[in-house]
């Protein structure tokens, strides 16, 4: 499967930015999810790779070919990039049964393939199958219906799976009444002939194509009933579904439709599959099981998946890689824990957990040994422990020296006259203070920012309740749900959410004792809203 590479594309329509210069590879066999709010530009970015939506500038290219580059003119309609594509709509003909939308694709393709002999081919594989008759005659005993009568449908389909066969194979296969005990020697006799005059008419190969000078013939054709027979079955075992062969969409469950779905998107055999919220039409348990299905699918298929949805559950427990947008803009693109446990910026560290990160604004100054003096809350003092060394002034010249590079930058794009400014501008990320009385934002005015206001990320599993705790609290909201609880901590006047683990039952307006633990909790500057450090947090 090949690489996907995006190199500096853009989509904009007049002044909206839908993707801004986004730059990323996808790795071939990657399960990658376009994650991010609605509006962000996941689904232009999907749409952008897959052709059905031409960039504004930029260069993609799949594997080894360049299907896109504004530079050199260059854009490969969607039709022959040999991707897939599965939309959140199942988009299933009415009128046709499950095998009949899983075939019309294929019914459609035309293009340059090996020529291959299929009569010798089907004859092979028969007389292979003929030679161990007390198989056939196993699988057909189990298709007896209770009066004891071979019922023809249900062992074909019982052949097919079972010798990985096409249903016209199958029906010949049948028609010998092997378990009658009928000697079938001289028809294998009479199959090898057929396929040894074909060998030395045609000079076959083993997959018998028609070998010339060294080289397998090729011709622009169709796919035979053979074939596209062949893969119908293979992609439907692939997703479980060879016993709705018969069915039309309206006598199948939500998930059985989106199975229908896949194997119809699979059987071209994709070189990429491209996923658009797919599962989104499901009900909650019914996406689950789906989401497993989908991982054994990405193994079984080794295809390179990507795969957009706004729902940071899915993408967290899907993919090898997420790439986290917002307003156009790549805001991180690594291992889902990667994202979770280091996030790049204070939207990530929101945008993804369940249930949300507590942020708490704080300011502090870095001592002498490198840990940072702390006053968070209603004047608590605290101290941040770096887990690596930081130069806490070093990184701030650093950040100051990025901005400065950005803005001269974006001068000199200005100066081209084909520069369009971006009117959905791009903000520093507001995040939310949890409070027992919430603030109006509408009525503050903007805080004049120093290099001491910081913001710290604390996940809802360091909140830990411990008789040896550090701070006084209470607890205002508890929501039990069986193996853990999620409540509401107070602490002052803010609040703060945590999770515990087990069947502890707590009750509202009741005093405790609080610990942050873990070497995990966040540090970010909050003018830039990006991460400084990660570290411990202990309180005076």
């Amino acid at each position: 499967m090949p690489e996907i590479k995006l190199e500096h594309v853009t989509k904009r329509w007049g002044k909206f930015y839908a993707v801004d210069d986004l730059s990323m590879v996808i790795e071939d066999n990657a399960f990658v999810t376009l994650l991010g709010p609605s509006g962000c530009g996941k689904t232009t970015t999907l749409r952008m790779i897959a052709g059905l939506e031409t960039p504004t500038s930029g260069r993609i290219t799949i594997g080894d070919t360049v299907v896109f580059d504004s530079a050199n003119g260059i854009n490969v309609p969607a039709n022959k990039r040999k991707v897939g594509f599965l939309f959140q709509n199942y988009a299933l003909w009415p009128n046709m049964t499950v095998y009949d939308n899983i075939s019309f694709g294929l019914s459609n393709i035309k293009e340059a393939m090996p020529k291959v002999d299929f009569e010798a081919k089907n004859a092979a594989r028969l007389a292979e199958i003929l030679r161990r008759p007390e198989e056939v005659v196993k699988v057909l005993e189990e298709c007896r219906d209770k009066n004891g009568k071979l019922e023809e449908n249900k062992a074909c389909i019982k052949l097919i799976d079972t010798f990985t066969i096409s249903m016209f194979t199958a029906k010949k296969l049948f028609g010998y009444h092997l378990e009658s005990g009928k000697d079938v020697s001289g028809e294998i006799i009479a199959l090898q002939s057929k396929v040894e005059s074909a060998r030395k008419a045609q000079n076959l190969n083993d997959q018998f194509e028609v070998i010339q000078n060294g080289q397998v013939v090729t011709e622009v054709r169709k796919l035979t009933k053979e074939e596209i027979d062949l893969t119908v079955r293979r992609v439907s075992r692939i997703v479980k579904i060879g016993m709705f062969m018969d069915r039309y969409p309206a006598e199948l469950s939500g998930g059985q439709q989106q199975r229908v779905a896949i194997a119809r998107t699979l059987a071209p055999e994709p070189s990429v599959l491209f996923m658009d919220e797919p599962l989104s039409n499901l009900d909650a348990k019914l996406r689950l099981e789906m989401r497993y299905e989908l991982q054994r699918l990405h193994v079984e298929t080794g295809s390179t998946f990507v795969y957009v949805t706004h729902d940071q559950m899915e993408a967290m427990t899907l993919a090898t890689q997420i790439c986290l947008i917002d307003n156009g803009v790549l805001q991180q693109y690594d291992a889902p824990l990667t994202v979770y446990h280091q996030p790049a910026n204070l939207f990530v560290a929101d945008f993804v957990g369940n249930p949300s990160i507590n942020f708490v604004e704080a300011r502090g100054t870095q001592a002498p040994d490198g840990a940072i003096d702390l006053t968070l809350f209603q004047g608590r003092k605290a101290r941040f422990t770096p887990a690596a060394p930081l130069d806490l002034p070093g990184w701030f010249a650093k950040r100051d020296q990025e901005a400065a590079r950005r803005e001269e930058l974006h001068k000199q794009k200005a100066a081209d006259k084909s520069y369009v400014e971006k009117g959905n501008k791009d903000e520093t990320f507001r995040y939310h203070i949890a409070k027992v009385v919430e603030d109006d934002f509408s009525l503050q005015e903007e805080p004049v920012l120093t290099d001491e206001d910081l913001v710290l990320g604390i996940r809802p599993e360091f909140i830990d309740i411990t008789d040896a705790g550090a701070l006084d609290g209470e607890i205002y909201g508890a929501m039990p749900t069986g193996m853990e609880s999620t409540i509401k901590v107070r602490i002052d006047d803010f609040l703060l959410t945590g999770v515990v683990f087990g069947s502890t039952l707590f009750t509202i307006g009741s005093k405790i004792k609080v610990d942050i633990s873990g070497g995990n909790i966040m540090l970010f500057d909050r003018r830039s809203g990006k991460c400084i450090a990660l570290g411990s947090l202990s309180f005076s």
